[in-house]
């Protein structure tokens, strides 16, 4: 870790000038800026008085957070296709399965549908782009069609499939994940 540079990028994040920081910590912009270039070291007394100035403490400056991803693109998609099943699922968000819930963007083919998913704890989310899909808790079936959404727990017995004679597609939502 670069603390120079991390002192650096709060300041700016915070609006902050060199000048100002100083004044908050009592400490001369020189210093201020000596840091930031790395080309002294401050001490934990003066450090914790510049995470002061900032608005932090040292335990969540010195925290190592990895930048989340916000924004997919159709290249970080990843598809596998059932041939057998009728279906092309495709997980629009990598590695969703350690998040609290799992997006998928499903196409069914005419006759096509997914695999019986048996109960298990959670909920699952969907909205049908295009087509007419059932779905199928226990004995009871429902029809959604385009434009439409549906939303169920996931104590019984489940599957979806195509309801209609052309191709249908939906984003699928499952938490926990679950795909």
């Amino acid at each position: 870790m670069n603390i120079g540079e991390k002192i650096k990028s709060l300041r700016v994040k915070k609006n902050l000038t060199q000048e100002e920081l100083a004044d908050r910590c009592e400490l001369t912009k020189g210093f201020i800026s000596q840091v930031e270039r790395d080309l002294t070291s401050p001490s934990i007394a003066t450090l914790m008085d510049i995470m002061e100035g900032l608005g932090t403490n040292l335990k969540d400056f010195f925290n190592e957070t990895i930048d989340e991803k916000i924004v997919f693109h159709k290249d970080d998609a990843f598809e596998t296709e059932n041939i057998e099943m009728g279906y092309v699922l495709k997980w629009i968000i990598p590695n969703a399965q350690k998040n609290l819930m799992e997006p998928i963007y499903l196409t069914l083919l005419p006759g096509g549908r997914t695999k019986d998913d048996t109960p298990h704890e959670g909920e699952e989310f969907g909205y049908v782009l295009q087509g007419t899909i059932i779905v199928n808790i226990g004995s009871d079936r429902h029809k959604v069609r385009k434009g439409e959404s549906f939303y169920y727990k996931t104590n019984s017995q489940h599957f979806i499939e195509n309801g209609g004679k052309g191709e249908a597609s939906f984003i699928w939502v499952s938490t926990p994940p679950n795909f």
